[in-house]
Order: structure tokens, then C-alpha cells, then sequence
């Protein structure tokens, strides 16, 4: 059963004054083709994302023994990242309360980890514009909790192979191909993988282990494509 407004604000742990930008934070692009006096939430999206960089940068910031300066760009990638959104974005149930077209809710789509990390982000946006900056932060930290503290303990890491997977399903690309070369003694091997969308060679990268090498091709992909 979808949690009520009310239930949803409670795990947000914030009470809006103009709940009307609420529900513009779940109003899916796919919802606004079909209903076009309906504006989706991609300004609040865009608004939010930098609301929570700002936030996690903030916070980091400002506690240096936990956060030495080394560590801080690794920790907010590790925390600012569609995976980790689209997880506390289930935890809170946001997927069942968002505004989506007949086929995108069809097609599984209050449960896709990019529609659900955007909303989010646009949720923050709407918080900002509700309450200011410390509303903002407070609500970021409320929920980002556990995802810094794994970030502090290097518990988090990026799964890009599946972000790219789920980026080229979207966009109808296709799957990748992962092709590997391995060199170096075979005591400390080096594996090169060089990866193909569409019979095109997109780029290649090392590591120490098929599954890194994998992982860093898919994470240059992924940012190749999403420049």
C-alpha cells in the first residue's frame, strides 16, 4: 500500500508549507507528455542536485578528522550517486507516490533507479524552496545517514556496470560487450577491457581483476555517454 502525503513527509521528516511543491517533485517527465498542464520535475531535479552536493560538501567539509581533504571528493561521489539515492528512494517509498505516464508505469518504472534518484533530488529541490538552506540540510542528512557513514567506512561502492546497463536499456543502445586482454606476470596480472555498445569500441580500461577492469570501462562509459 503507498505511504499518504502525510506518511511520506513523516519519513522525509519534514512538513511542507506549500505541499503543492511536493507533488510537483513527483511529477515524472513521462506523466507531463500525457497530461501536458502538468510541468515535470526535472527544474526541481536539476535545483536539487545541487542542493545535495552542497549539502554533503558542507558537512564533509566541516568535520576534517573524519573527512581528511584526501578523502572528500571520494566520499561525496560515493554518497551523491544514482544508486545510492534510488536505495534511500525505496527505503521512504517514493516510487509509489510518483506521477508517471500509463506506459513508464507499466514498464516497471516507479522502481527504475534513475526515475527514482531524480525524484529524490527534486524532492530536495522542493525542500529548499519550502523551507530554505537548514531545512534542506536537515532533510539530507536525515536520510543520507547510513550512505555517509558507509562512505566513511568505505563500505559503499559504485556499481556502474548495472548504471550503464540500465542507462543503455533506457535509451535503447543495446547491451555491452566487455572484451578482455590480460597482461604482466601471472602472479600480479593487469586485465585490459576494452568495451563495445553497438559493434562501436567506447573505450577501454585496466585493473587488477576482470571484475575491476570491467568496472572502470563501465564507469568511463557511463560518463562518456551522460557528458
Amino acid at each position: 500500500m503507498a505511504l499518504s502525503a502525510t506518511e511520506l513527509e513523516q519519513a522525509l521528516g519534514y512538513r511542507f508549507a506549500d505541499s503543492s511543491l511536493l507533488a510537483h517533485a513527483l511529477v515524472h517527465r513521462s506523466y507531463s507528455k500525457d497530461f501536458p498542464e502538468a510541468e515535470s520535475n526535472e527544474r526541481l531535479e536539476y535545483l536539487g542536485d545541487a542542493v545535495l552536493g552542497w549539502v554533503v560538501a558542507d558537512f564533509t567539509y566541516r568535520d576534517p578528522e573524519r573527512f581528511p581533504e584526501g578523502r572528500l571528493t571520494d566520499i561525496r561521489k560515493t554518497v551523491v550517486n544514482t544508486n545510492a539515492l534510488a536505495a534511500v528512494a525505496r527505503r521512504i517509498g517514493l516510487g509509489d507516490h510518483l506521477a508517471l505516464g500509463d506506459a513508464e508505469a507499466a514498464n516497471g518504472g516507479r522502481d527504475k533507479t534513475s526515475i527514482l534518484s531524480d525524484a529524490l533530488e527534486a524532492v530536495f529541490g522542493a525542500v529548499y524552496l519550502d523551507g530554505g538552506t537548514d531545512s534542506a540540510k536537515k532533510v539530507v542528512l536525515h536520510l543520507l545517514t547510513d550512505e555517509i557513514a558507509d562512505a566513511i567506512a568505505g563500505r559503499a561502492q559504485f556499481d556502474y556496470k548495472t548504471l550503464l546497463q540500465e542507462w543503455l536499456a533506457q535509451n535503447d543502445q543495446g547491451r555491452p560487450r566487455y572484451e578482455h586482454r590480460e597482461f604482466g606476470p601471472a602472479h600480479e596480472p593487469t586485465f585490459v577491457v576494452t568495451l563495445a555498445i553497438g559493434g562501436l569500441v567506447v573505450c577501454e580500461a585496466s585493473g587488477g581483476s576482470k571484475k575491476a577492469a570491467e568496472q572502470n570501462a563501465a564507469e568511463l562509459a557511463f560518463k562518456k555517454l551522460n557528458a
